[in-house]
């Protein structure tokens, strides 16, 4: 059960790494999530610096269409993840 809780410590971490550096602290830019992507998930998504990319997923995560991604949306992110995660080590 300490896996779990530190792995989910470790996901609200990375979110407020983030989150505020170019206002809300409660929230990502587009900007903050560009970076986060990069520098937390880059093995996972390829690092790849598709602008047309980014700019889909941040229009799909930001749910309420507010021009940034709250927690409850980044969360989908790392749900959406760890699906497509499982599905591809469950195949092997």
């Amino acid at each position: 059960m300490f896996w779990v809780l530190k792995g989910m410590a470790m996901l609200i971490a990375a979110f407020h790494k983030y989150s505020g550096k170019e206002g809300d602290k409660t929230t990502l830019s587009k900007g903050e999530l560009k970076d986060l992507l990069t520098a937390e998930l880059g093995d996972i998504l390829g690092k790849s610096q598709d602008k047309a990319a980014l700019d889909k997923i941040f229009k799909d995560l930001d749910a309420n269409a507010d021009g940034s991604v709250d927690f409850q949306e980044y969360v989908t992110l790392i749900a959406c993840i760890t699906m497509l995660c499982n599905e591809f080590f469950t195949k092997k």
